[in-house]
């Protein structure tokens, strides 16, 4: 009799245990698959909304933004597309520091600070190299007809930008640095006070160039001092925060500048007369302000002189240094990145990526 109750409650616990086991199996079967099911619904996941700092020039993005890159690439996903025009790369540094733009177009000199400043940023792109389309112009009865001459003058520059780098080692070259006071405007402060004679100088690029020259001269350009080693180019950064949460978003803009360029290469005048309706300037002056200006392939980019590899990095974040401490030597910046960072900073990844999707 006592056997026979212990084999009955041996019998019940030996059920009770198959059916926990059981039953334990099927919740971390479930709870595996939801798990996996979370997983690849956050991949999948896209923003809501992709906010771009542009600039008003002809280049590669303003065609992109004109033919529909951003709609294709973007918009097209479900992703709304914003974009807000910056005068200067140094008011789209503050936007990256408040997060409230993901992507920028700027001046490498910008990229710089915004690596200085440490905003947790990344250079993904190269609009284009700068030569003459940045020019330090003077006014045509301004009596300055050599760098020499600005001695004692007023010449007005974007500070922190790449005309403000060009124009202090023209003047260092001239050995006049300390002979000229610089004034910090933005281009529409520039025009405003050329107009109303209050300078009779200013290094700035177009479309203000175009301006200047309605009564002035180039004394010397951008693409005179990129003969001696002072490259000068524009730029693209995007946050951190953003390219390691969204990298296929990154690589698509990668390609939309690549497709964008491709109509200028392949067609300047269409080119022109794309940036033309979209900046409301003549297409014979967009197609010379486009000339005046170096756009690389992906694959020319992905060369030693300019972004190189992971493993190998291009020439151009020595240039980026080289440029960086000459702007510290100016207090333009407090502090100047090492080269490790500057190597790591210029990311050659994306555009690699973007080159192997195609």
């Amino acid at each position: 009799m006592k056997n026979s109750l212990l084999k009955k409650l041996s019998v019940i616990l030996l059920i009770s245990i198959l059916v926990f086991s059981v039953s334990g199996c099927g919740n971390d079967s479930a709870q595996n698959e939801q798990a996996s099911k979370n997983e690849s619904t956050e991949e999948q996941t896209l923003p809501e909304e992709i906010n771009f700092g542009i600039l008003r020039i002809p280049n590669d993005e303003t065609i992109a933004l004109a033919e529909g890159y951003f709609d294709k690439y973007f918009t097209e996903k479900g992703i709304e597309v914003n974009t807000t025009v910056f005068d200067s790369g140094a008011e789209a540094n503050q936007a990256l520091a408040s997060g409230s733009i993901d992507f920028a177009t700027m001046g490498n000199t910008n990229a710089i600070t915004a690596l200085s400043r440490e905003l947790n940023v990344e250079m993904i792109w190269l609009h284009e190299v700068l030569g003459n389309n940045e020019a330090l112009a003077v006014k045509n009865d301004s009596g300055i007809e050599k760098v020499e001459d600005l001695v004692g003058e007023r010449v007005a520059v974007p500070f922190a930008s790449t005309a403000h780098y060009i124009l202090l080692n023209v003047l260092k070259e001239a050995g006049i640095e300390k002979e000229v006071q610089l004034l910090d405007m933005q281009t529409a402060e520039i025009v405003a006070a050329w107009e109303r004679g209050d300078i009779k100088a200013a290094y700035s690029w177009q479309p203000t160039l175009a301006q200047l020259l309605k009564n002035g001269q180039p004394l010397i350009t951008s693409e005179d001092m990129a003969e001696k080693g002072y490259i000068t180019a524009n730029v693209e950064v995007v946050r951190k925060k953003f390219s390691n949460k969204y990298p296929d978003l990154v690589v698509d803009f990668v390609s939309a500048m690549s497709e964008a360029a491709d109509i200028y290469r392949e067609d300047p005048q269409k080119a022109a007369e794309i940036v033309s309706q979209e900046l409301g300037i003549k297409p014979e002056v967009a197609l010379h302000q486009m000339r005046g200006t170096s756009w690389k392939t992906r694959e020319e980019l992905l060369s030693q002189d300019f972004f190189g590899s992971q493993e190998n990095p291009g020439n151009f974040a020595k240039v980026m240094k080289d440029t960086s401490d000459f702007l510290q030597k100016q207090d333009s910046i407090e502090n100047s990145p090492s080269q490790e960072e500057y190597n790591e900073y210029v990311n050659p990844e994306y555009i690699k990526l973007s080159l192997e999707n195609n």
